[in-house]
Order: C-alpha cells, then structure tokens, then sequence
C-alpha cells in the first residue's frame, strides 16, 4: 500500500529529480515546485504538476516558506519533501507544515530542533555514552570567557557555529594569538549565513577521516544503521568525493560506531533518515562531531552498497510504515565512489562557472550511476549551489571501483562550462589516494594551494 497518494517536492536541480523517481515507482503523484531561474528545466516535466514560487532568488522562491505551503494547499498534496539543503532542516517549516496538516517528510519538529542544535546534540550524545571532541560545555558568547575554555582544552581549537552546515562558521585557531579573529570571523560568518552567531569550542583533531554512519528509524521504535560513508576528501569543509566501505573501518569499527549511532537516534527518538557524523582519529578513537536530520548529498553511496532505497524508505516512514529492514538484514556488499561533479574550476580556485552546457556525453557501463538533472543545451545558474550531479561507481573491491572511476571520468563530456572533473582525475591517481590513506586535509596537502 502506498503511503500518500500526492507529494509536493519543495527543492530543485538532481535531488527534485531524484524524489520524483522514488514516488513514481511508489505509484504515488508528484507537484514540483520551480523559480524562474528553474523554468525550463526538463525534470520539471517528470512530475504530474509543476508550480513557480517566485524569481531566482532563493529567499523569494526555494526559502519562501509562505510561498511552499500555499503551492502545497492549492495542489491538494498530503505530504511535502524538502530533499536536501533549503528547508530541509528548518523546525519552523516542519511546524508549519503540522498546523497545515501536511506531512513534512523528515523527523519531527522536536528532532530538527535538538539535533540542529549543535551544542544540544552534543551533550545528548555524551548522555548516552557517545564520545565527543573534547570542548565547551555549551554556547559560549565572550571571547575571554572562550580563551579559557581553549587553554583548558589545548590548542589547536576549532570554533564552531551552533547552527548551520556546509563548512560555514568554522574556525580554527593554533594559538592564543589567532583565537581572538577566529572567534569573531567564525560568530560573523555564521550571523550571515543563519543569522545565528552562537558559536562553541572544539578540540581540533590533527589529520582526522570524517566518517559518517547512515540511520533510519521509524516512529515504533525501530533503528537500524546502514553503515560507513568515508567522507574524508573535502575543500574547505565542503564534501567533495564519498566511499562506502571506508578504507580505515574493520567490522569491530563498524559495529562499535553503528551502536553509537543507533544509541543516540533511540534517545533522541528519531524518526526518519539521519546521518551521524565523526572524526576519526589516526589512533582509532571516534568523536560525534553532529547529526543531519535530512538525506545527505552522498546517500546514493549507501544505497549502492546496501541495495536500499533511502529516499523511498523515507517516504514509507513518514507515512506510518515500520521499517522494512531489520539490523541483520543489512549487508555491505561491494564497494562504491561517489565524485560530485561541479560547475567550478579548480585551476581558479574552484570558482562557480556557470553558463550554458554545450555537448554533455555521460559515461555508463558496468557498475556506472549518474544521478543529474542537466542535459545538453541546460543552463547553469549562478543563483544556486554548482552540482551538476554525482557520478557513482559500484564494484566488488575497492580497486576495481577506482578502476571503473577512472574509465567513467575519461568517458565524460562537459562542454560549455568549468567542471572538477580533471580535479578528480588528479585525485584518483594519486598515490596515497590509492592506498586508501586519506584525511580531510588531504586535498589541501596534496593537490591545491589555496
């Protein structure tokens, strides 16, 4: 039985499409909604309905809540997915869609408010027993009152937004002397970008993978973890290529990280998809460093190795369904690469490069997914984020997946714009790449100046 009949898709570009797929599968409609920047999009004519909410602008358009739920109500939908970013983690919109009596597809209101909350989540999580980064207690709001904290902890530090994502509000100071401009460049980053300046201090860990584990969770009480995502090669915080197994994590990691996982979503009685995030040092600790209530970019990743449909999970749990999966049914088979391909140029500093897609030829074969909604003749906007779509590979070892990744970027054809494809052939050469000894400063270390 499929959960809703209706669904309205309150986001754009791969992740739209993608939503629309999974409830065209379910058997269940789809309203999309569109800024003008978006209407000529082809993934618009997937969905059964298509609505402009306002000019390219996300703050008149992808942001207007207002503008959302009244594209909802005239649409006649029973539920609305924000996909990722947007409005995906905001408590208010999820509270408005309650009062509306739409169904925000997601965890709950409490859940997007504890869990957004960085500094909440962290001392939920050391009240289960979960490891975290050494640090402030909570929110810490003058710059001496932070410097002592700092001492406390040892230098390096990292100043941290309380809200947010995406790499923004993070600073990190080495010393007493870079603490002060840490401290205000990271609280004004964060006014800006989530008009939050709160911010609190970490230990910074020297030369850590940043693994994530994938949740689900229905509202009976069932959890289950779907595994590690390596998410370790970044730029600046951004994630930039996902594997799943990670190189560095044996069974008794996995477990032990996994039962960590699934301790906090149960105390936070989650429900839905999650991803808890770590560092994990050199020595073998972990830390929680936060938790995402949405779909993550990188779930294809998860789906590969698993044969799990997240996205239609989702929509089954927020429909009342219980999980169709127990924790023993959850097997790692395989191992997969996802590269984010961007509209930026690395040789520019990975500045955006839009504009208008000339030839577009994707490669295929075995193994080979490209999750896109672009096409030859699309144009590129300067007003959104610059992924064109994840390329993904799935094979049976690790080597072969780079082998198969290699072949697939060779095979690619973007013309007209800037992309980091040649970035990623760079990187899936690279020796200490292959041997699989990664850390998230390993981009800046190897491959780039800046």
């Amino acid at each position: 039985m499929k959960p809703f009949s209706r669904i309205l898709v309150a986001n754009r570009g791969e992740i739209a499409l993608r939503i629309i797929r999974a409830c065209r599968e379910l058997g269940i409609e789809t309203v999309v909604v569109y800024s003008e920047a978006d209407r000529g999009a082809g993934y618009l004519d997937l969905a059964d309905d298509k609505i402009c909410i306002g000019p390219a602008a996300s703050a008149h358009s992808y942001l207007d809540i207002s503008k959302i739920i009244a594209a909802a109500e005239i649409s006649n939908v029973e539920a609305i997915h924000p996909g990722y970013g947007f409005l995906s983690e905001s408590p208010q919109f999820a509270e408005i869609c309650q009062s509306c009596n739409i169904q925000f597809i997601g965890p709950t209101v409490e859940n997007i408010r504890q869990l957004g909350d960085k500094a909440a989540a962290r001392e939920l999580a050391k009240k289960v027993g979960v490891p975290v980064v050494p640090g402030s207690p909570g929110v810490i709001a003058d710059e001496q009152e932070a410097l002592v904290v700092a001492r406390e902890i040892g230098f390096p530090v990292l100043v941290k937004a309380v809200a947010g994502g995406g790499g923004r509000g993070m600073r990190v100071a080495r010393d007493e002397s870079s603490f002060g401009q840490a401290f205000q460049a990271a609280g004004s980053e964060a006014e800006i970008a989530f008009k939050n300046s709160d911010v609190y201090i970490e230990k910074y860990i020297e030369k850590p993978r940043h693994i994530e584990i994938q949740v689900m969770a229905d509202s009976y009480g069932s959890v289950i973890h779907l595994g590690e995502r390596d998410c370790s090669l970044q730029r600046r915080h951004q994630k930039l290529l996902e594997e799943s197994p990670s190189p560095a994590v044996d069974d008794d990691l996995r477990g032990r990280m996994g039962k960590c996982a699934i301790d906090l979503t149960v105390a936070a009685d989650y429900r839905g998809a999650g991803t808890i995030e770590f560092l994990l040092d050199p020595d073998g600790s972990f830390y929680f460093i936060e938790m995402n209530t949405r779909i993550q970019v990188e779930h294809p990743v998860t789906e590969m190795v698993t044969g799990i449909d997240l996205v239609q999970e989702q929509i089954r749990v927020a429909g009342g369904a219980p999980l169709r999966y127990r924790q023993e049914d959850v097997r790692i088979q395989g191992h997969c690469i996802e590269c984010r391909i961007n509209a930026e140029d690395p040789s520019n500093g990975f500045a955006p490069s839009p504009g208008k897609i000339g030839e577009f030829r994707v490669p295929g074969g075995m193994g080979v997914r490209f999750d896109s909604h672009v096409y030859s003749g699309y144009t590129v906007p300067s007003t959104y984020d610059s992924l064109l779509g994840k390329l993904i590979v799935h094979r049976e070892s690790r080597e072969e997946a780079i082998g198969t990744m290699r072949r697939a970027l060779d095979e690619f054809v973007i013309e007209g714009v800037h992309t980091t494809i040649p970035f990623y052939r760079e990187v899936l050469k690279h020796f200490h790449f292959v041997k699989g000894n990664l850390d998230t400063g390993f981009i800046e270390e190897y491959l780039i100046d800046s």
